[in-house]
């Protein structure tokens, strides 16, 4: 139903009465008429309202009516129930009383009943007692296979008895008839819970086993059982598989079989571990202990690996408070002896391997390694090397092989991280540590110093002096090959070696043995750059010397000079761009910066010194112009700002051999000459041909 709405109620009728539309309607709009209808609509409202008014007080009274009958019902309910609730106490009460007699009663009998049973029971067993003195077992319950189960309770229970008996002549008998008995019983029982299993029948082994559980044989029981479950056991070729399905199946069967199965199959899991587990390792480790160290090795690591993960995989089972505690001395049973002397196996094979590694690289370049001197003489000349830059001992001809190998690095790194691999899973958790700062110094050894370290000694002694022709500057491909695998050291060093040593005092101990070797490194490096670019600035020399001519700068006919620069500067630039490209190929980083800034420095006084040498004619000036402007297009190349600078300002300088004497002191006191020292231009301006000229003389003092 629609709520009301009174504007739309008055609308509706509004359009209903004749006349009450607009004046532009059909019919003329009459306001008499409207009210007039209004006002016989407001009376029929009003009667509507009384009718209904009266309805309503009608209903009102008929509610208060029921409602007063439905309060009288109420009351006479609560009434009823509380004479029903005090007859449930009354009765309760009864049925109290009545327990408690019950109770007195039952109470009463047991007392009569049990010393009763207890007599009927004792006198049974007197009764059996009496037949083993006779020495003939006449009841039924011994003679019949079906009342095994009885007769075990009965046997239980006299050979309890028997142990109280005095040791003499007159029960000797019955006591060893006893025993028999027990021993006869006790083996048949083990019997039919072996034929149960051998079924599947695990209702019948439950029985059995629980009667056999108060037995001396209940142990032999769980052997039994352990044996028998491992018949068929191990059939595929992963005999840990094979134990965690077995273990699996034992561990949903136990439960239903034994009544304390933590314990059977904690004993399965310990049998399982000294028996087959143990002779499966030993059968794989005996063999290549002392024959092969790496198949040992990886056999070891291995069998370990596979052996924790089936402890890890039993670990889910219940085997009582400290199966971790239990587990781990399982395998260390297994083990132990091969694990005392690990690290020295480890230790020892690591060294054999890599250093046949490094010999089978050196073979197959038909190199045979020279010996590198230490002691105090051959420390004497590295300090004198460092500070002179002299080349103290023969030099040795590599024909440009650097001794450096990627393929031997690989390997040799290889073999270490397989080493502390190993370790990590091998060692002790308090040997761990130090074992692998061991593995660390071996690789240190091999790679840092039989191989890096000889590569930079070698290569330092293969740089020739720098005043040698066309030599081969091959040191700068050692540098690459070693920055190279020091890189590669430095990832194994972070990834593999640290999580080792984290948290012990070896780490610091680690950490000042690599920056040692980078120190001992660096400085060979330094040495040997060093060196290589005195070598650089030689063969510019050479090349200047050999191609430069006196007459370049003075031409015999300034008017038919065709040439843009000099033959020499076309070469040095070429051999320049050359080295260039050949240091930023060979290093990374911030290294190429500071390398290219000092060869940079070293061409630009090389060329400065150069210039220095020769007489300039006006021709033969803008001839050095155009020199220095291709040797500043080379030196952008080096993409350092300060080499830039020093060609500009060269530039600007060589500007002094062709200006008029009138502008030489307006272009002196240029931007890029001004701040130089006055003998420094001085010195370019004598170079010019004309300086001897009075004029010229006056116009620069």
């Amino acid at each position: 139903m629609e709520p009301f709405v009174a504007d739309e109620y008055i609308e509706r009728l509004v359009w209903r009465t004749p006349g009450g539309g607009s004046r532009g309607g059909p019919e003329a709009f009459d306001p008499k008429r409207l009210l007039e209808e209004f006002v016989n609509h407001i009376q029929e409202l009003q009667i509507m309202d009384e009718r209904i008014q009266r309805k309503v007080e009608k209903l009102e009274q008929q509610c208060q009516k029921e409602a007063k009958e439905f309060a009288k019902k109420v009351q006479e309910l609560q009434k009823s129930n509380q004479v029903a609730f005090q007859h449930f106490q009354e009765l309760d009460e009864h049925i109290s009383y009545v327990a408690t007699k019950v109770c007195h009663l039952g109470d009463q009998l047991e007392g009569v009943n049990t010393p009763r049973q207890r007599a009927v029971e004792a006198q049974k067993l007197m009764k059996y007692f009496n037949e083993f003195l006779d020495g003939e077992l006449k009841s039924d319950v011994f003679t019949n296979s079906e009342k095994i189960k009885e007769a075990a309770d009965i046997i239980q229970k006299l050979h309890l008895i028997a142990q109280e008996l005095p040791f003499d002549r007159q029960f000797v008998f019955v006591f060893f008839f006893f025993l028999g008995k027990y021993h006869d019983l006790e083996c048949q029982l083990i019997q039919e819970f072996t034929s149960a299993q051998r079924r599947g029948e695990i209702s019948r082994m439950r029985e059995v086993a629980a009667v056999l559980l108060h037995f001396k044989g209940y142990s032999h029981c769980v052997d039994v059982y352990i044996k028998q479950c491992q018949e068929g056991a191990y059939l595929r070729n992963d005999i840990f598989e094979d134990a965690a399905i077995l273990c699996q199946r034992v561990n949903k069967q136990v439960g239903d079989i034994f009544s304390n199965p933590e314990t059977v199959l904690a004993k399965l899991i310990q049998n399982v571990f000294e028996i087959k587990l143990q002779s499966f390792v030993k059968d794989q480790l005996e063999e290549c202990r002392k024959s092969d160290a790496e198949q040992y090795l990886k056999n070891l690591y291995d069998l370990y690996t596979r052996t924790t993960n089936l402890s890890s995989k039993l670990m889910e089972f219940n085997l009582g408070t400290d199966k971790q505690t239990f587990l781990s001395k399982l395998i260390k049973s297994i083990f132990i002896s091969y694990l005392e002397n690990y690290i020295e196996v480890e230790t020892g094979y690591l060294k054999s391997r890599s250093a046949m590694i490094l010999q089978r690289y050196y073979d197959s370049k038909n190199h045979q390694k020279r010996s590198i001197g230490t002691g105090g003489i051959q420390d004497l000349k590295e300090r004198i090397r460092q500070r002179t830059n002299l080349p103290l001992g023969p030099s040795i001809d590599t024909h440009g092989e650097t001794f450096l190998s990627q393929e031997v690095v690989v390997n040799l790194l290889q073999e270490t991280k397989q080493a502390f691999e190993r370790c990590h899973r091998l060692s002790d958790p308090s040997d761990l540590p130090r074992n692998a700062f061991r593995i660390f110094t071996i690789l240190v050894e091999f790679l840092c110093i039989e191989h890096i370290d000889y590569a930079l000694e070698t290569g330092l002694a293969g740089i020739p002096s720098s005043d040698s022709r066309n030599a081969n500057l091959y040191f700068l491909d050692v540098v690459q090959q070693a920055n190279t695998i020091f890189h590669l050291f430095d990832k194994q060093f972070n990834d593999h070696l640290m999580p080792l040593i984290s948290s012990s005092p070896k780490l610091s101990e680690c950490l000042q043995k690599k920056k040692e070797i980078i120190e001992q490194m660096e400085m060979k490096l330094d040495t040997g750059i060093d060196r290589t670019l005195n070598c650089m600035i030689g063969q510019m020399k050479h090349i200047l010397a050999a191609e430069q001519k006196k007459t370049d700068f003075k031409p015999e006919d300034e008017n038919n000079v065709l040439i843009q620069y000099t033959n020499a500067c076309v070469k040095v630039c070429a051999y320049v761009r050359k080295q260039v490209e050949k240091i930023k190929n060979s290093m990374d980083g911030k290294n190429v910066d500071t390398v290219l800034m000092e060869l940079g420095v070293r061409f630009h006084r090389l060329t400065y010194e150069h210039l220095q040498q020769y007489s300039y004619s006006c021709m033969g000036g803008m001839l050095a112009i155009c020199d220095v402007a291709e040797y500043r297009k080379c030196a952008k190349d080096f993409k350092i700002p300060l080499v830039l600078q020093l060609f500009d300002t060269l530039h600007a300088l060589c500007n002094l051999l062709v200006v008029a004497p009138d502008n030489l002191k307006q272009v002196c006191s240029g931007e890029q000459l001004a701040n130089l020292d006055k003998n420094i231009l001085h010195s370019f301006v004598q170079l010019r041909a004309d300086y001897r000229s009075a004029r010229l003389a006056r116009h620069f003092s």
